[in-house]
């Protein structure tokens, strides 16, 4: 730990992204993104060091990886399941599958204790002709049915 209480490794990480990035306009956001790639997340840690960096007070910081909803601010389970909600895919059944995802015990927006999963909702996945559509760990499946997204939900697809 530093003086100030911030992990050393969370700061080492952050420093080393933000120094790459510096010289860009707005490197605010790739420098989140680089962070969330590496750690997993943007830890509370991070947001001091990013205001640090960047001259920015943490409020600053704070509004902005919360703001975006591709930020996270715990890591994400080992699975991340993102269904989408948008309009085709609420058209066609995408409310079903959160229904299936609350009846199976899960919260959208949270990661199971285990750490097991994480299911998130998205406003687009690009996938409008085969909706509803679910990403599970960067993979896309079209037409999914809660039954199907049980599957994916429990490892299976």
């Amino acid at each position: 730990m530093t003086s100030s209480g911030t992990d050393v490794s969370v700061e080492s990480v952050v420093r080393r992204v933000a120094a790459a990035h510096r010289a860009e306009r707005g490197a605010l956001l790739p420098v989140l993104h680089a962070v969330q790639a590496e750690l997993g997340c943007v830890p509370q840690e991070a947001v001091p060091v990013l205001a640090d960096e960047f001259n920015l007070s943490r409020a600053d910081v704070h509004g902005v990886v919360t703001f975006y909803h591709d930020f996270r601010r715990e890591p994400a389970g080992r699975t991340t399941v993102r269904i989408c909600r948008a309009e085709a895919c609420q058209a066609l059944g995408a409310e079903r599958l959160l229904g299936h995802v609350r009846e199976s015990g899960l919260t959208p927006g949270e990661t199971t204790a285990d750490g097991a999963v994480t299911v998130e909702q998205v406003f687009c996945l690009g996938n409008c002709a085969l909706g509803p559509s679910v990403e599970a760990n960067g993979r896309l499946h079209g037409r999914v049915t809660p039954e199907r997204l049980g599957a994916i939900l429990n490892g299976a697809v």
